[in-house]
């Protein structure tokens, strides 16, 4: 059995109750987002969150003589055109488990916890200049991407976002999709772009670049702000192409067969 394999037998995912638990969970996200993500919620409010019927899980990984906190995730009931939703607000996982597919696992564990609840979508926003996040979105585990938000939540000062304005997109996950049935069994396919389709640019690494040419990635962020916001409201995103640009079709265009698809890796 490979270091891989055996470690993801050692890893479990279960819902969080206690005020151990949400401690835990705050350290996740320090070590994922740095020391401000501490400030981004406290430990009684996701007690609070816990009790009153939202969702609050952690992936653990078992050793020897101890158990560790290696991912986590949290959400709140909403409600999305018209559809009750729950809206997972944080899921991360720590930095050296990554590699591990932990971040799917939490994700699958979530969808299983809404359709038992009788929920059929799970919300959340991600930054569309984050190429590796939007992949795992859309690819990896079915998403949608719905809607284009300007500075969403403001400056976060944290170790990912830095000073950057948070502009997000939104992601609709319809648990029952077909899309969301095919990627539990293995990545969708990127997306060959048709003749009629749009085609819009992303960096490979904007977290990297934030660190090393901060103007060059507020750059970025300004250019796909046009770009969205112009487009958005008579095209939809229907994926990735092969080189990690994001595809658009017409909203108003009949489905074709110009979407061919090509075999792809998994990840995470």
């Amino acid at each position: 059995m490979t270091e891989t394999a055996a470690a993801l037998d050692r890893i479990s995912i279960r819902l969080a109750h206690s005020l151990d638990d949400m401690g835990h969970l705050l350290n996740v996200a320090e070590s994922v987002w740095g020391p401000p993500a501490g400030s981004m919620v406290s430990p009684d409010f996701l007690m609070a969150l816990s009790h009153t019927g939202g969702y609050v899980a952690v992936a653990e990984l078992s050793g020897s003589d101890s158990i560790t906190t290696i991912g986590a995730s949290f959400g709140f009931l909403a409600r999305h055109r018209g559809d009750l939703a729950l809206h997972s607000h944080i899921t991360g996982v720590l930095p050296d488990h990554q590699h591990l597919g932990v971040g799917f696992r939490l994700k699958q564990h979530q969808r299983s916890w809404a359709l038992a609840h009788d929920l059929r979508v799970i919300t959340w926003t991600f930054d569309p200049l984050v190429r590796r996040n939007a992949w795992f979105n859309l690819h990896r585990l079915g998403a949608t991407a719905e809607e284009y938000f300007v500075n969403f939540y403001g400056s976060l000062g944290d170790s990912i976002n830095g000073t950057d304005e948070t502009d997000r997109l939104l992601a609709r996950w319809d648990l029952r999709s077909a899309r969301a049935t095919a990627a539990e069994h293995g990545s969708l396919n990127p997306v060959i772009p048709g003749p009629s389709d749009r085609i819009i640019a992303i960096p490979t690494d904007i977290v990297a670049m934030r660190r090393t040419d901060p103007r060059a990635a507020q750059s970025w962020r300004v250019r796909l702000r046009h770009e969205f916001q112009d487009i958005l409201n008579d095209h939809q995103i229907i994926g990735l192409s092969p080189a990690g640009e994001y595809v658009l079709t017409s909203r108003a265009a009949e489905p074709n067969n110009d979407h061919a698809t090509v075999n792809s890796g998994r990840m995470l």
